[in-house]
C-alpha cells in the first residue's frame, strides 16, 4: 500500500467489516479477515486491527508480520502483555486467549498460512525476526 495512512486505511476497513458482518472490498477484498481488539500495554486503551485468519478447528490463527518490518506490530506486544483479546469473526464477537505457538506447532501453521497468503514468504524474508505466530482461543463464557 503505497502513501497510505495505515491508521486511516485500518479505520475504514474496520468500518466496513462491521456495517457488512465482514465482507471487505478493496485491497483487502477476498482475503479472510478477522478484527482483533487487544488492550494496550502501555495506553490500557482498546485498540482495534484487521487481520488475516486461518481457521484451525475451533481456533483462529494470525501472525504478526507487519509487512516484513524490523519490529513487530504494538497489537502483538498488547497482547503479549494482556493476552485476553476480543476477536470478531464476520457477525460472532467473542473473548478469546492468545497464545503464540513455538516449535512445530509454530511451523506447521507458518506454512498453512504461507500456502494461503504466499506473500507472507515474501515477508518473512525481507526480516531477520521469525514473525510470530499467534493462536486465538474462544473464552468459555459463565452464563
Amino acid at each position: 500500500m503505497p502513501n497510505r495512512d495505515l491508521g486511516n486505511v485500518n479505520q475504514q476497513v474496520i468500518a466496513e467489516f462491521r456495517t457488512t458482518g465482514g465482507t471487505v472490498g478493496g485491497y483487502v477484498a477476498g482475503m479472510t479477515l478477522l478484527l482483533l481488539t487487544t488492550v494496550g500495554a502501555k495506553s490500557g486503551r482498546r485498540q482495534t486491527v484487521p487481520l488475516t485468519y486461518l481457521a484451525d478447528g475451533e481456533r483462529h490463527v494470525v501472525v504478526a508480520a507487519a509487512g516484513g518490518t524490523a519490529a513487530n506490530p504494538a497489537w502483538y506486544h498488547n497482547l503479549i502483555t494482556n493476552p485476553t483479546v476480543t476477536v470478531e469473526v464476520g457477525t460472532d464477537v467473542f473473548d478469546a486467549t492468545a497464545r503464540i505457538a513455538t516449535g512445530d506447532e509454530r511451523e506447521a501453521l507458518f506454512s498453512r498460512f504461507v500456502a494461503q497468503y504466499p506473500q507472507l514468504a515474501l515477508y518473512q524474508a525481507r526480516t531477520t525476526r521469525q514473525i510470530p505466530v499467534i493462536i486465538l482461543t474462544r473464552r468459555e463464557t459463565a452464563w
